[in-house]
């Protein structure tokens, strides 16, 4: 790749992954479309596409962890039931064809959008429900299948951990983006994006724009997320689950 292209692979890449870092997910709706423009195959692009956004999850950790506010215990639970998830969706999606799910899926992650729109008081404040036995296990069970999604499609399912943790457990939305973009960005884009690239290929020579992009997207987009506070996050959530859900819906 030339110097020219490895720019413009820069750019896309930090401002999908500032937008996500503030959001909560959604880096793949600019960056995966692009690497798929430029000519990789759609295997080949999502791996690359994952471990890249493995940067996004590093930038914001940096950012976030200077809040000390992340209880590790959580942190574990979100890993534990997610990345098993991962890997048996890398592997399902080097077989099936994804069509018809990208069209589910951008139904469904509207529908996120919508549901946030309708909820003006949701995630704007800590609350403290489904921290038993029971809640967790229901909770696990939804994030291993969100885990699944992660590692078989393209774009959104950040978005979906986030919403997951601002509705069953009760977070606020600074609080879940920041499990998100840590968890997700980092260790299940990580383990998704191994698996891919153990069972296809992962383009190296491409990874260094936007490795950097995402780098330096995510603490951005992570910084932005603590100063403007729940209310900024919870509308361009809003919006970016919307638009996501669109493109996915008509390809």
């Amino acid at each position: 790749m030339d110097l020219n292209n490895q720019i413009i692979l820069f750019i896309i890449s930090f401002f999908a992954n500032l937008f996500s870092a503030f959001a909560g997910g959604g880096a793949g709706l600019i960056q995966l479309p692009a690497l798929l423009f430029l000519g990789l195959p759609f295997s080949i692009a999502l791996g690359t596409h994952k471990l890249a956004s493995v940067a996004l999850g590093i930038g914001a950790t940096f950012r976030h962890m200077r809040e000390k506010s992340l209880d590790l215990k959580f942190a574990l639970f979100i890993l534990a039931t997610g990345i098993p998830g991962v890997i048996i969706g890398a592997h399902i999606i080097l077989g099936v064809p994804d069509r018809w799910a990208e069209i589910a899926l951008g139904c469904l992650t509207i529908s996120l959008g919508l549901y946030s729109w309708l909820k003006p008081s949701l995630g704007q404040q800590t609350l403290t429900i489904n921290r038993t036995k029971r809640g967790f296990i229901m909770g696990g069970i939804v994030l291993f299948f969100i885990g699944v999604l992660n590692g078989s499609l393209t774009s959104g399912t950040g978005l979906f951990v986030t919403l997951w943790l601002v509705r069953w457990f009760g977070l606020e939305y600074k609080r879940a983006v920041a499990y998100t973009l840590i968890m997700v960005g980092m260790f299940w884009n990580g383990t998704g994006a191994l698996t891919l690239g153990l069972l296809s290929e992962i383009r190296w020579d491409w990874l260094p724009a936007l490795l950097l992009g995402s780098l330096l997207g995510g603490y951005a987009g992570a910084h932005l997320s603590i100063i403007k506070g729940n209310y900024w996050i919870k509308r361009v959530y809003e919006v970016i689950t919307v638009v996501i859900g669109l493109k996915l819906f008509f390809g």
